[in-house]
């Protein structure tokens, strides 16, 4: 069973700012609760092929996993994929202009568990849903000056 999971939030923050702070994966650890630490493994900046490991701990486990760029164009659009870790994942960002001249940020979590894992999926889903909504309000907070 597949993993699928889609959030959103609007931040009262110009588009190229919300962008630049949520794709910068050095920043990743003060708006993801889960994200224990990040490593660049190529050397920045940030482009396709960039590949960055990353420690968090999710569901009470401790997972380390690599993410491959696969996708970027800034102020749009930023797709990364596992390149080793424990299940096929890929997270995707957009971003776009709100009416009220935010920006509206998509968060997208993709996967495939196997095995064992593939029985958890809905747990998986469920869980991934609360984290990914928590983490986009800290975002949120962070950008908007909470």
């Amino acid at each position: 069973m597949a993993v699928d999971v889609l959030t959103r939030t609007t931040i009262a923050r110009p588009v190229a700012e919300v962008a630049a702070f949520a794709a910068d994966p050095d920043t990743a650890p003060r708006w993801y609760a889960n994200i224990r630490s990040v490593e660049w493994r190529t050397p920045p900046p940030l482009a396709e092929g960039s590949e960055i490991a990353f420690v968090a701990r999710f569901l009470g486990r401790t997972l380390a996993y690599t993410y491959e760029i696969v996708e970027h164009v800034p102020g749009e659009r930023l797709t990364m994929r596992t390149a080793q870790g424990p299940f096929p994942m890929e997270t995707t960002y957009t971003w776009a202009p709100a009416a009220d001249g935010g920006t509206t940020m998509t968060l997208r979590n993709r996967g495939e568990p196997h095995g064992f894992r593939a029985v958890a999926a809905p747990v998986m889903a469920a869980a991934m849903r609360r984290a990914n909504e928590a983490d986009l309000r800290r975002l949120k907070e962070i950008l908007e000056g909470g």
